[in-house]
């Protein structure tokens, strides 16, 4: 007789499983626990077989009717459904997560960046906690979709940042032949209207008075206090002046030597360092000179000895977006904009175009590039001086004295 949803619904568990025919093979299994589920009986090739179609009532009758002919269809093509289906769950199973995904990821690819660790940050802050266990196959664009307006709400700009990672992310597990094509495909960053933030004059004296590793009202660490400062003095990025390190600090010529595979443009960087530039760096290696790092982290790495890691861009971040207010400014500020601030007021003091942007380490455009190889470290060490004297004015100190511009030994 063949089975109804209500002779289902009646079977009853006893002391052993026992199973229920519908016909042709298919029949329902009630077990001791009072769980139910659907089984075909079948033959291949002469050999009993038998497997699960699922579980009732998550099955119901109707889906488990239409499985066991979709299973008598293959049979009658000579393909063995139990088979195919243990084949289908071992692949299911053996497909990459979204976790295995990054892992490949950063280590083909973003470990290789000099971007790569801020980019595995974003995606370890906002993407393995809501897909580290998915299988890359199910992510879908409406999933995307949904995740970056979540991040957008609070941080537009680095949803924009974190969209560009995952675009890139899913077109390197399609290169990998994880997926087919990427779900992607096509999605857009939200157009960002350029930042124009440069600190006036009272803002600049508040700033630098605020940072005075003298002021313990401002609880900011010490060292992000003076790499804030450096930032402002050279122009340079945050990530460059965070990764400093004491053997690209020249004092014999006062010139900071970036290498190249520190810079964002891939072209080394000689930074000259002006007198309130070599304060800071003296007042750092109080604090640091012992290690590698001009601007060490408070805190350490594993192993034995302890690894000593520099601050991070974020640390830099957190303080600003954390104390600016306490600084007594009233418009919000990033330590990017420290660089936009000397720019501008390098072009305030008549500063050619070209020298102040290789003051900040951009490079030179069109044939420039190419034909004018010129350092213009004279140029650039006369830029940065009037810069520091100007600043010295709108803060309303002294010069510091000349003996901050000798080579100091290191500790």
């Amino acid at each position: 007789m063949a089975l109804t949803d209500l002779m289902i619904r009646k079977l009853t568990p006893k002391k052993r499983r026992y199973e229920v025919s519908d016909g042709k093979g298919l029949g329902i299994r009630v077990m001791p626990s009072g769980a139910k589920s659907w089984v075909f009986r079948y033959l291949f090739d002469g050999v009993p077989r038998r497997m699960t179609l699922g579980t009732y009532p998550g099955i119901s009758l109707a889906d488990a009717r239409q499985k066991h002919g979709e299973a008598m269809q293959l049979i009658q093509k000579g393909v063995d459904p139990g088979a195919k289906l243990q084949a289908e769950k071992a692949k299911r199973k053996a497909a990459p997560t979204v976790k295995d995904l990054l892992d490949e990821f950063w280590e083909k690819e973003l470990s290789e960046k000099k971007t790569g660790n801020e980019q595995w940050r974003l995606v370890q802050k906002d993407v393995l906690p809501k897909w580290g266990k998915r299988k890359v196959s199910d992510i879908t664009r409406r999933d995307a979709v949904i995740l970056i307006d979540k991040v957008r709400e609070r941080a537009p700009v680095g949803a924009n940042r974190l969209l560009s990672v995952m675009i890139r992310m899913f077109y390197f597990a399609a290169e990998r032949g994880i997926l087919e094509h990427s779900p992607l495909m096509g999605m857009k960053r939200e157009k960002e209207a350029p930042r124009k933030r440069v600190l006036t004059d009272e803002e600049l004296k508040k700033f630098w008075l605020s940072l005075d590793t003298e002021n313990k009202e401002m609880d900011i660490y010490v060292l992000v206090k003076l790499a804030l400062k450096m930032i402002l003095l050279t122009g340079q990025r945050g990530g460059e002046v965070v990764g400093t390190k004491w053997d690209e600090i020249d004092f014999d010529s006062n010139f900071w030597n970036i290498p190249k595979d520190r810079m964002k443009n891939g072209d080394a960087q000689r930074v000259p360092l002006c007198p309130m530039a070599i304060e800071v760096l003296k007042k750092a290696q109080v604090y640091s000179g012992d290690t590698d790092y001009v601007f060490r982290s408070s805190h350490v790495g594993e192993g034995t000895p302890p690894k000593v890691k520099p601050l991070t861009r974020q640390a830099l971040t957190r303080a600003v977006s954390r104390h600016w207010s306490e600084m007594e400014i009233e418009e919000a500020f990033t330590p990017h904009d420290l660089r936009r601030t000397l720019r501008t007021r390098l072009a305030e003091l008549k500063v050619s175009d070209i020298i102040a942007e290789r003051v900040l380490g951009h490079k030179l455009q069109g044939l420039l590039a190419v034909y004018n190889q010129y350092p213009y470290d004279t140029e650039k060490r006369q830029a940065l001086w009037q810069w520091e004297n100007m600043l010295q004015k709108i803060i309303g100190v002294k010069e510091p004295p000349a003996s901050n511009v000798v080579q100091f030994a290191r500790q």
